[in-house]
């Protein structure tokens, strides 16, 4: 946990205050502001209008299990949820005698929302099944945010997009890419990460394809199949199958349009989510890329920084927190193979890069998807190709996610802490408000200041200190993919995590980029997987 969070006893009463103050939040919706909102930029609850995507993957509070939510829903634009549909998949309901519900699919029956002028919001969704569940955000734009869960049922990181309508499975029809992060099956619980390839018919079956998988370092590379057995209707998901020797597996999808879907897996084998992105072209591109990958199996470990492949070869720098200890700066190199016929599939050999020997890469439209598959370790993340001018500026608005497993527990009891923030810069640091889900222990509205320092040249990003509500908070590094996005290391020892911040555009009406819509994937060490009393 960081210093300056509250003890669990304490948060533990602290959290039905928190729930009083966003049920207070939510009452307010009819408001352009809250009180909170240090940076006005001008978003209100009508820069939320319409149908969207959301989705967050973290940890339960009750027993730190894998906790993964999707779904749309229907905001009509003055602080009203309309309808939408939402699927939870947790192990919990799993264990006897909690039975999953069926659907896993639930109709949202009632819920509310607000939006502060700074682009931070909640919106409140409730079902007959899984009751309620709270999404906190910051908005990028009227078409895209940030989220995190924020209530007493758990934690996670996500993001939520306005929705286009895709009205036939012939839409669908193409090469697509994808990853996906959670776990094993329940008698196990260890992490899991796979990230693959297949093309769609027009009938909407897979012509071709092939998975990658990393099951707690055992890995595999197998052909895949794959068909879409229903498009969905209205706000409702459509349902596909994925199908190796290994892992044959269902899921919900909601398609945010025909070119990113959101999956959930809800056959309960596994659990597992994440993001399908097209892929418009078969080859990694050439050109340096900001990344992060994060994961671990026995302990949790994330790196970033920036990578570079020529088509042969491969070489770059790299941040890493490993376990809490932070080495900074180290570069690699190694060799590219031919990208594959099927997917485009490249497996990078690497030398001085850590924890991975071997990394397999495929291209995207959500960027370079990368698993490791050496089999010493599990990490998962995505290359961004950085463009030209790339850099952190002044008199930026931006939406801020982080997503990071505190080690203050001690070994085998790591705890997930979710964070949803908003800032302005300044020439060298900046202003704003966070909200802290500390696995279920709630700290909304906390003033937040930072500090930065420009790297020589500013394209390598910078490192940033922070105080939250006055006391010392995160320290982290970022690696700018433009001039208004950039991939986030945690670096302070305390936690290990990543994210990514954004600039605002409050009156933009469609994302400003829509291969930032993936976050980065936290797969939970198998220690972290605990029943608490």
């Amino acid at each position: 946990m960081n210093p300056h969070a509250f003890t669990r006893l304490a948060g533990r009463v602290l959290l039905v205050l928190a729930a009083m103050t966003i049920t207070a939040f939510l009452a307010s919706c009819g408001s352009s502001s809250s009180s909170t909102a240090i940076n006005p930029v001008g978003f209100s609850n009508s820069s939320l209008s319409g149908t969207y995507v959301f989705s967050s993957q973290g940890a339960d509070a009750a027993n730190g299990y894998p906790l993964a939510v999707a779904g749309t829903l229907v905001a009509n634009g003055t602080g009203g949820i309309t309808g939408g549909t939402i699927d939870v998949v947790d192990p919990a309901f799993d264990i006897s005698p909690s039975v999953p519900p069926s659907p896993a699919a639930q109709t949202i029956a009632s819920g509310s929302y607000a939006v502060g002028s700074d682009g931070r919001g909640q919106a409140s969704l409730t079902t007959t099944a899984y009751g309620t569940y709270i999404l906190d955000f910051v908005l990028i734009s009227g078409s895209r945010g940030l989220v995190s869960e924020f209530d007493g049922n758990g934690t996670g990181s996500g993001t939520i997009d306005l929705q286009t309508a895709v009205t036939g499975v012939s839409q669908l029809a193409g090469p697509y890419a994808f990853s996906l992060g959670g776990s094993d099956s329940i008698s196990s619980l260890a992490p899991l990460a796979t990230v693959g390839a297949f093309t769609l018919n027009s009938s909407g079956a897979s012509t071709a394809g092939i998975e990658d998988f990393n099951d707690a370092g055992v890995v595999g590379n197998e052909s895949l199949t794959g068909t879409i057995t229903t498009l969905g209707t209205g706000t409702g998901p459509g349902q596909i199958t994925l199908v190796t020797s290994s892992l044959p597996l269902t899921f919900d999808f909601y398609p945010i349009d025909a070119s990113h879907w959101k999956l959930i897996e809800t056959d309960y084998s596994k659990f597992i989510a994440g993001d399908v992105f097209t892929q418009t072209g078969s080859s990694i591109p050439t050109g340096a890329m900001a990344f992060t990958m994060q994961g671990g199996i026995t302990a949790p470990i994330a790196v970033a920084g920036f990578i570079t492949d020529n088509g042969t070869t491969v070489s770059g720098s790299e941040d890493v927190n490993d376990a809490g200890t932070v080495v900074t700066q180290t570069t690699f190199s190694g060799m590219a193979g031919a990208a594959g016929s099927v997917g485009g599939r490249v497996v990078a050999s690497l030398s001085g890069f850590n924890p991975a020997t071997s990394v397999v890469l495929y291209p995207s439209g959500g960027g370079t998807l990368m698993l490791e598959i050496d089999g010493s370790n599990l990490t998962v993340g995505a290359g961004q190709t950085q463009q030209a001018g790339a850099a952190l500026a002044a008199s930026q608005a931006l939406g801020f996610n982080l997503s990071a497993v505190n080690i203050s527990g001690g070994a085998g009891a790591f705890y997930e802490e979710d964070d949803i923030a908003q800032f302005t810069t300044t020439s060298s640091g900046f202003t704003g408000a966070i909200d802290i889900n500390d696995e279920g222990t709630l700290s909304p509205g906390q003033a937040l200041v930072g500090s930065y320092t420009l790297a020589s040249p500013a394209t390598n990003g910078g490192s940033v200190t922070t105080t939250a509500a006055g006391s010392q908070f995160v320290s982290f590094n970022f690696y700018p993919v433009s001039s208004g996005q950039f991939l986030v290391l945690e670096t302070d020892g305390n936690q290990i995590g990543a994210g990514t911040f954004e600039a605002q555009s409050p009156t933009a009406q469609v994302a400003q980029s829509s291969h930032m819509s993936m976050m980065p994937l936290v797969v939970r060490p198998r220690a972290a997987f605990r029943r608490r009393k």
